[in-house]
């Protein structure tokens, strides 16, 4: 213990110095009586912060269990650009205003201005001003009253004074509230970046300042909540945050923020925005998370830089909507919290995070009428060239490399493939030529075989055989026709009742057979059956279901032509032949002709490949509900489907895929080529006896 006199306090600059070395108070004492206490300010701040509630995991505010909006996911969102008025608080107030008018006329319900927007970035050392200060309190709290008549969330930037420490900070701002203060942790210094001539880095605990007597919660650690759709979870960080190694990002990720908001202000440079570009895109995917980024441009200081407004908003590794360079525009576009929350329930290594402190705001939440989103006809192929031949390569590149590896191991050197001069065997065909070049085996090794029966029309039967010619493949035909005749009367069936076991009598021959000489000539039988038909359930249980290899099992129907055509493209020696595959109408051909044609359409059965294809993708990609599914392919299929059709198809297609689990339980070994497979031992467990009622009946409500 040090004991000094009372006289000590006169020398300023050594008890200034005692006090910042000091790990304990000091304590000034008078006739014995202790009467005041001189410590240093970060001694304070520990001290204060360990006795006062723990803010990180608070939760301020409630849900709302009256109120559960459905979006069906949707939330629009904008990275929103102002001209700035550099100092000018009321000016730029006024731009927010005038740009949240704009959202609420565009159904925005989250928008994000970019850093420091309500003084501007480049202010300098007028950023020390403290007009200026006041004048951003003064603004922030103007912006609070205003947002009580705006339905939008929103995120301003503004310099804070917290504890005679200058802070840059977000403020979030909903109907009437100040959700809280978020301020910047990473503070650039180096090359044309000087914050730390400013402003202070933070990243301690949260805590509780006080605007206009309000207490606010300031800190990182916060997710801001909508009560009434819980599912949307905000979390916020600022420019140089999103560059360094360590983000903000990944915490509030791990915490469970799906949205992302980034206040920025970056300059603009030769090359800069295409890694800036990709940096938010990646961030996003790697956070599975939306990315809302909105970055300073009109009106901000040129004396040594230049700022471009390049505003960015990214979802799970794709950029939705990008402004360009000094076009000082929004980026607006539709998120899919759905989506996100459906990959981050099957994503298990995305790591459970710390628990932060909630904010809770309630923000009402319609599904637009139309989404700012773009939804493919056809999400399994490329959009835009006819054929893209580099896709059609990498296709079928791992098609065949799943057989050449299935055939070395098994020391095989030939193999049969069922040819119906249909889609689906003209790809296990192309797909096993490809294999035997590869393994540089005799294309005589490789038989077609065309098994014709009932249903059998000239058209398929001519161009198998054709194909089988033009690849120089061996080429076998058998009629299974009398054999089938002796199993329908060995069974009691009369060859006049075309009910189901007619038909399958006929798949199960043809499969037996293909087994029978794979076995006799030491063959590996290719199976034809693709991704579209197994989630229909549209295969033969023991017929054409089965094989010793499926080189199509991840290949939906739309895709299988698809590849056909890129072969053509490639190989003209096929091309007449595989082109008028291509153009024949999808059929089992298990039905007798008419007059030699094809008189059994699947389409007319299943409902058009193409729908079922876009059902199959976003059902088993992203887990949507079937409200949601009937949604986007409304608009995706708008002028080509009217709603009734597709609510009718939609609901087959859910039935079937349901009832028909017990195929895809038993599937043969067979490669995944894309993000979308239906293998029991990989991508898709369901119980067979599953109930698909529950589905039926949201169906059935549709509007």
């Amino acid at each position: 213990m040090k004991i000094l006199p009372i006289t000590a306090l006169r020398d300023t600059n050594n008890i200034e110095g005692v006090v910042n070395e000091s790990p304990t108070p000091i304590h000034i004492s008078k006739n014995g009586q202790e009467s005041m206490v001189l410590m240093s300010e970060d001694l304070y701040e520990q001290l204060t912060a360990s006795s006062s509630p723990n803010l990180d995991r608070v939760e301020l505010g409630n849900p709302d269990p009256e109120h559960h909006d459905d979006p069906l996911g949707f939330v629009r969102v904008r990275a929103a650009s102002i001209p700035i008025h550099l100092s000018n608080v009321a000016a730029n107030v006024e731009e927010i205003k005038k740009s949240l008018h704009r959202c609420q006329n565009d159904g925005v319900k989250v928008a994000c201005f970019h850093e420091l927007s309500l003084c501007g970035y480049t202010c300098g050392d007028l950023l020390l001003d403290g007009t200026v200060l006041a004048a951003c309190l003064d603004g922030l709290s103007e912006l609070k009253e205003f947002s009580k008549g705006v339905d939008v969330l929103f995120a301003a930037g503004l310099p804070f004074e917290y504890g005679h420490r200058l802070y840059n900070v977000a403020a979030l701002i909903c109907q009437g509230r100040i959700l809280g203060l978020v301020p910047k942790r990473a503070i650039p210094s180096y090359q044309e970046f000087y914050e730390k001539r400013y402003f202070h880095g933070y990243e301690g605990p949260n805590k509780m300042v006080y605007i206009g007597g309000e207490g606010v919660i300031f800190g990182n650690k916060v997710i801001f909540v909508d009560s009434r759709y819980p599912e949307l979870r905000i979390g916020v960080e600022i420019c140089e945050d999103l560059w360094v190694p360590s983000s903000p990002s990944i915490d509030l990720s791990l915490a469970g923020a799906n949205l992302i908001l980034n206040l920025s202000a970056s300059n603009e440079t030769v090359g800069k925005a295409d890694y800036r570009r990709d940096l938010v895109r990646m961030t996003s995917a790697k956070l599975l998370s939306a990315y809302v980024y909105s970055d300073a441009g009109e009106g901000e200081s040129t004396t040594d830089c230049v700022y471009s407004s390049h505003n960015l908003i990214a979802e799970n590794g794709i950029i939705l909507s990008e402004s360009e360079l000094f076009t000082f525009a929004d980026a607006t576009a539709d998120i899919d919290i759905e989506k996100l929350n459906a990959e981050r329930r099957k994503t298990n290594s995305l790591a459970e995070g710390e628990q932060f402190a909630k904010a809770y705001f309630s923000l009402p939440l319609d599904k637009p009428e139309k989404a700012l989103r773009h939804y493919a006809r056809n999400p399994f192929i490329p959009e835009g060239e006819e054929v893209d031949i580099a896709r059609v390569k990498e296709v079928l590149a791992m098609q065949v490399a799943g057989l050449v590896n299935r055939m070395k191991a098994i020391h095989c050197q030939k193999a049969i493939v069922g040819l119906s001069g249909g889609l689906d065997s003209t790809l296990a065909l192309l797909v096993a030529v490809e294999a035997f070049k590869k393994l540089g085996l005799p294309l005589a090794n490789l038989t077609a075989i065309t098994l014709p029966a009932f249903g059998t029309s000239k058209r398929t039967h001519d161009n198998a055989m054709n194909l089988a010619s033009q690849l120089g493949v061996s080429f076998r035909e058998i009629s299974i026709k009398e054999t089938l005749c002796s199993h329908l009367k060995d069974i009691g069936h009369a060859e006049s009742n075309h009910n189901v076991a007619y038909e399958n009598a006929q798949a199960r021959e043809r499969t037996q057979v293909l087994m029978d000489i794979a076995n006799d000539e030491g063959s590996l039988m290719i199976g034809t059956g693709d991704l579209s038909e197994l989630c229909l359930g549209w295969c033969t249980y023991g017929g054409d279901h089965m094989s010793m290899y499926g080189v199509n099992a991840s290949i939906p129907k739309t895709l299988v032509r698809y590849l056909c055509l890129g072969y053509a493209k490639m190989h003209p020696e096929a091309a007449s032949s595989l082109l008028d595959i291509i153009d024949t109408p999808i059929s089992p051909e298990l039905l007798p002709t008419k007059d030699g044609v094809i008189a059994q359409k699947t389409e007319d059965t299943v409902g058009p490949y193409e729908l079922n294809d876009f059902f199959i993708y976003h059902f088993l990609r992203f887990r949507y509900r079937m409200p949601k599914l009937y949604y986007i392919a409304k608009q995706a299929y708008e002028g080509v489907y009217d709603s009734q059709t597709i609510k009718h198809w939609l609901k087959r297609f859910a039935v079937r895929f349901y009832h028909n689990q017990f195929k895809r339980s038993c599937l043969p070994d067979g490669p995944k080529v894309g993000s979308v497979a239906i293998s029991p031992r990989g991508d898709w467990r369901m119980p067979s006896d599953a109930d698909v009622s529950g589905l039926e009946k949201s169906i059935d409500a549709l509007k």
